[in-house]
């Protein structure tokens, strides 16, 4: 535990002079802020930009932070000093992946007072959104080992987030779009949010994003055993 906290201090540290990363966190809830409160339009659901930015902010924030971290500390050779001084690549992963979770979390709360939940609501809300995030963090991981430096992070997180990020938007406007979408967690988040509030929540998408945790666990597990962080 004291090898995990202290990677946790030394990310939430580097967050400061890491400016790349840091906007991930403040990006989509200062938008959501601003478009709730500067967009008023006709025949607009009620909390869209915020209902909307916040499942873009679960398919972008963790993966890109999580990836950028991880691909950074390789090629910088700070991960073989930690290596060195007895934090094991477990402990390493979990300190990195609670700060982002955690951070991420901090926005989710965001979204969800954007969007005028009751008190039940919100903490519906934001269990969607921790479950979208552990998901997003594990591709985030993912891409971090596999890739040898941060501009091999970049090359393969940019279009695997775009995916991600607006797969739902695009689906509301295809149908053709929307029946791939249906198989992908971030559209099952999007779905189980718009249903908060109503009568109850259906169980396929929960059922999905499930596989879909199982999947990524799988290649995660795959990934690190034949690269660890060599």
């Amino acid at each position: 535990m004291n090898n995990i906290a202290a990677v946790f201090v030394k990310q939430w540290k580097d967050t400061l002079k890491n400016k790349t990363v840091l906007i991930q966190f403040l990006m989509f809830p200062a938008m959501t802020l601003l478009m709730e409160n500067a967009v008023k339009l006709d025949g607009m659901p009620e909390h869209f930009f915020a209902q909307l930015f916040a499942v873009m902010f679960v398919g972008m924030a963790p993966l890109t932070s999580t990836s950028a971290i991880i691909a950074e500390e390789k090629e910088q050779n700070t991960l073989r000093a930690l290596m060195m001084s007895n934090v094991t690549p477990v402990q390493y992963l979990l300190g990195v992946g609670f700060y982002v979770w955690l951070l991420c979390m901090a926005g989710s709360v965001v979204f969800g007072l954007c969007s005028g939940y009751s008190a039940q609501d919100f903490v519906l809300f934001l269990s969607i959104m921790a479950a979208g995030l552990l998901l997003s963090i594990l591709l985030g991981a993912i891409i971090g080992i596999w890739s040898r430096n941060q501009m091999a992070a970049t090359s393969l997180t940019v279009p695997v987030m775009m995916v991600f990020s607006f797969l739902p938007m695009l689906a509301m406007f295809n149908e053709t779009i929307e029946k791939v979408a249906e198989f992908v967690y971030s559209q099952q988040i999007f779905l189980l949010i718009h249903q908060i509030g109503t009568a109850k929540l259906q169980g396929k998408p929960i059922l999905i994003i499930a596989a879909n945790l199982l999947f990524a666990i799988g290649i995660f597990l795959m990934v690190y055993r034949k690269k660890r962080f060599e």
